[in-house]
């Protein structure tokens, strides 16, 4: 049988449908967990108390930046919902769709999103958009298209990166890579990662059993800490990486 393949030629519906279809069941029963609870929160906090203006896409019901004082958009209700019991400002709406004013952020965060979308181009235009000229940028993907599996076609990606295709495609954007670090907390092993996929897609309530109480709290409680390292890291055998972008938007022709 051959191996999977990436699947850049997935429709905007069809993928929009996989990820609503995906995410809305995960966050219908997974518990809100606070962004102070993750690897991130000591490479984002002073990022995010020097920033008065944040946003987060897709946070779902994993956020990275505070509760209060940041704008999350999402695309499943159920997110929204208890991102807003949690008290956090949270408005539904998709990323090449931001329902934001132009440079209205100094602080702009997009995790494990960029390859969910068909257009990642139009995605990050729209992060310009709405980024203020000198903004940091917070995104992450997952690297080396070889490195496909059936998870990740069962999460909803329809791609993954080489390291000098998202350094050119970010620069066409007007985005600088300043900083990265090896991230990701995917299971390494592929046995593991097909029973979770029979468990979510046939015995679901039992699934979330599991992911909420035993392996939800022992990845948190695994976690390796991050570090920034100038630039872009070594990526041979990275996984997904953790980059931290400067926006300088292009200047405005001249006659």
């Amino acid at each position: 049988m051959p191996a999977p393949r990436p699947a850049e030629s997935h429709s905007h519906t069809a993928l929009i449908r996989t990820n609503r279809g995906f995410y809305e069941m995960l966050w219908a029963e997974a518990k809100l967990i606070g962004p102070e609870r993750f690897n991130t929160w000591p490479l984002l906090r002073e990022l995010a108390d020097a920033a008065p203006r944040r946003l987060e896409v897709a946070p779902g019901l994993r956020p990275r930046l505070p509760l209060h004082g940041t704008c999350f958009v999402d695309l499943s209700h159920a997110a929204l919902r208890r991102l807003r019991a949690a008290g956090a400002h949270a408005v539904h709406g998709m990323i090449d769709a931001l329902p934001c004013h132009e440079a209205s952020f100094d602080l702009v965060c997009a995790l494990d999103i960029l390859e969910h979308v068909a257009d990642d181009a139009g995605a990050l235009t729209e992060l310009a958009r709405v980024a203020a000229p000198g903004a940091s940028v917070l995104l992450s993907v997952p690297l080396h298209p070889a490195a496909w599996t059936a998870f990740d076609d069962f999460v909803g990606h329809c791609r993954r990166y080489e390291p000098e295709r998202i350094v050119a495609l970010l620069g066409r954007h007007g985005f600088t890579i300043e900083y990265s670090a090896v991230y990701g907390m995917q299971p390494k092993s592929p046995r593991l990662l097909d029973l979770g996929r029979w468990y979510l897609s046939h015995r679901r309530e039992r699934a979330m059993w599991w992911y909420n109480r035993v392996l939800m709290p022992l990845g948190l409680h695994f976690q390796k800490p991050l570090h920034w390292r100038s630039g872009l890291v070594d990526t041979g055998g990275v996984d997904e990486l953790l980059l931290r972008c400067r926006y300088h938007p292009d200047p405005a022709p001249t006659c």
